[in-house]
């Protein structure tokens, strides 16, 4: 075995991820193989598909963190000031109509929405967010969070969605029922929560690369 195989194979699955970006991992879980593996592994981001498949993810470098904690906060003071709605961060992990377990970078659920039984504080999100919003990393494929945003989210229920570039300088949003919506170029410009957030907006120039 050489060094580098040697090396590779004493790494720890969040290592690899690390290193090399999301990792896919070769075999379909189950649901119940996926909760085993993230008991064992609780401080792994993981996701899996309907079908089954499970990536772990990368972890968040700097500046990801930070565009993620600005949306997440900005986010958190308009909800708390209209107190109309519960506010979930990146770790939030929902289990959706389709079977998939998965983390958006933030979401909203309105009020009302949560009961005490989808509402479990030891149990992932069973309840579709109203809103969500992804944003890009450096090692993020595009096309495969476009595909995200229109086969998972959208297809589960989402009401309103944004997949934030700041690499391209281009926000995606996405709506039921309609056509995506690119805007290009930050500067100067905001993103309206529309009628799913109301009275949110978003300035776009805080979140360029």
């Amino acid at each position: 075995m050489t060094s580098a195989a040697a090396q590779l194979k004493a790494w720890t699955l969040e290592e690899i991820a690390l290193h090399f970006g999301p990792v896919e991992l070769q075999q379909p879980l189950t649901r119940e193989q996926f909760l085993a593996l993230a008991d064992h592994y609780p401080d792994l981001a993981m996701e899996r598909e309907f079908n089954g498949i499970t990536t772990i993810m990368t972890p968040v470098k700097k500046g990801s963190s930070k565009r993620e904690s600005m949306l997440h906060g900005l986010l958190f003071i308009w909800n708390f000031q209209i107190g109309q709605g519960a506010v979930y961060g990146p770790n939030g992990t929902y289990d959706l109509p389709d079977g998939a377990t998965k983390m958006p970078d933030v979401s909203w659920i309105a009020s009302g929405r949560l009961t005490p039984e989808s509402d479990d504080e030891d149990g992932f999100i069973t309840v579709v967010p109203d809103f969500i919003a992804e944003i890009r990393s450096r090692t993020d494929r595009l096309p495969k969070l476009r595909s995200k945003m229109t086969d998972t989210w959208m297809a589960n229920g989402v009401r309103l969605a944004w997949l934030i570039d700041p690499y391209e300088e281009k926000v995606y949003i996405y709506r039921q029922g309609q056509e995506v919506e690119v805007i290009a170029g930050f500067d100067g410009k905001h993103l309206s929560g529309e009628a799913v957030l109301q009275g949110f907006e978003l300035p776009l120039a805080s979140f360029k690369a």
